[in-house]
């Protein structure tokens, strides 16, 4: 419900915010539907496996181990909000290198940042992604996983704000209050810039970036954001491969 809601504000503020509906109008066809498939596969169909199959095969293998693990309310959301995020900042590292970044490469096609494209990815992508298999591990462990749920619903949340344009400008107070600790819509949106050679992988926290040097601060959206790919629509969908055109030489450096 709270990741519902908060796509459904988000996009209603991109809308009010683009009274021309330029973002929306200068989507290519194509990028549509990569669009509309990821929110689908990415909003729908994965949490029903999560539940329908990863959650039911733990429960076959460990059978044993069901609500085993008692947890303060606080630590199980620190569980989901922190610790999984620490890994993903490292799943999301790998995708950047040299062995992974063809499944991860149509992401950064995204031109502009909207809420909308946050689920753009090649669809067996989130196979690979930490996401998948640790939530429904954690919840079929924990004895009361509602606050677990918590942050990952949370997390799915900023997920869908980092993707936007909705940034908070550097002279408001929840600049000031969260840009310290949080990853904001601009700190992400230079991740996606086409000139990007690497850093800010994080994604709830960007403390992880700065204990690791790889975070860059960034206080506006850059002015030009993504990657060009001669990639056909099946191959982005499903066999996504190397023949990638980057609009900057710089970004091959980074793929070592």
């Amino acid at each position: 419900m709270l990741v519902f809601l908060a796509f459904t504000i988000l996009l209603s503020i991109t809308a009010k915010k683009d009274i021309k509906f330029q973002i929306f109008r200068q989507k290519a066809r194509e990028d549509w539907i990569l669009d509309a498939v990821g929110l689908f596969f990415q909003g729908i169909l994965i949490p029903i496996l999560q539940v329908k199959v990863v959650y039911l095969t733990y429960q076959h293998f460990l059978p044993n181990f069901h609500a085993s693990l008692c947890l303060h309310p606080i630590f199980a959301f620190c569980l989901s909000f922190v610790f999984v995020d620490y890994l993903y900042y490292w799943n999301h590292r790998l995708f950047h290198t040299r062995w992974l970044w063809f499944v991860h490469q149509v992401h950064h096609t995204v031109t502009a940042m909207d809420v909308l494209g946050t689920s753009r990815n090649t669809l067996w992508t989130s196979f690979l992604i930490v996401y998948l298999w640790l939530h429904s591990l954690f919840i079929y462990l924990l004895f009361d996983p509602s606050w677990y749920i918590l942050g990952v619903s949370l997390t799915s949340a900023l997920d869908l704000w980092r993707h936007s344009a909705i940034n908070p400008q550097p002279t408001s107070i929840i600049y000031r209050l969260l840009s310290p600790w949080l990853t904001l819509p601009q700190d992400h949106a230079f991740h996606h810039a086409s000139d990007y050679t690497g850093g800010n992988y994080s994604a709830n926290l960007k403390i992880w970036d700065k204990i690791h040097n790889t975070y860059h601060s960034s206080e506006n959206i850059p002015e030009y954001l993504g990657i060009k790919s001669n990639l056909t629509l099946t191959e982005k969908l499903f066999f996504p491969d190397k023949r990638l055109i980057f609009t900057q030489s710089e970004y091959k450096k980074n793929l070592k």
